[in-house]
């Protein structure tokens, strides 16, 4: 299990995109962790004084997000040393399946699972729930380990 600052330091996001709370369980190939869905988050704060249910739904590609923050932590747990200096990117995704709207007072639970790695490329796949019931189902992710020095602008 890891806390809200064993997340920290596992991805480089930071408030406002860091959008997993804590892990669960992690085992050889998987991972499960939740998100608190809460009011207070920085994309509500665009909306009026009273919003209608469907202004309060949360943001999709921000679920997705989520879900990817999470296979982003199993990654570099798999990785490992050789994740030092290394930027995680992500490259594609399919078969996203979204089921129902998450609303703040939700809590998601995030699992994800490898599916195949070669070399620094790894292919997860996985869904989201909350309460027991589907929200997210996620086909396949593809996320890669590249140089850091690499993707650096070039010096002036």
């Amino acid at each position: 299990m890891l806390t809200a600052a064993g997340v920290r330091a596992a991805l480089p996001h930071r408030y406002p995109m860091l959008m997993v709370d804590r892990v669960l369980s992690t085992g050889d190939d998987h991972i499960r962790a939740v998100k608190a869905v809460t009011l207070n988050e920085p994309w509500y704060a665009r909306l009026g004084e009273t919003p209608g249910d469907d202004d309060l739904a949360y943001p999709d590609f921000l679920l997705i997000e989520s879900w990817t923050q999470t296979a982003g932590i199993l990654a570099t747990r798999l990785a490992g040393d050789t994740a030092d200096g290394q930027v995680m990117l992500f490259g594609s995704m399919s078969g996203i399946e979204l089921h129902r709207r998450v609303f703040p007072g939700d809590t998601v639970e995030h699992h994800a699972r490898l599916e195949r790695a070669v070399n620094d490329t790894m292919i997860f796949t996985g869904e989201s729930t909350v309460g027991g019931a589907p929200l997210l189902t996620i086909g396949q992710i593809t996320m890669a380990f590249r140089p850091g020095e690499a993707l650096a602008p070039p010096a002036s």
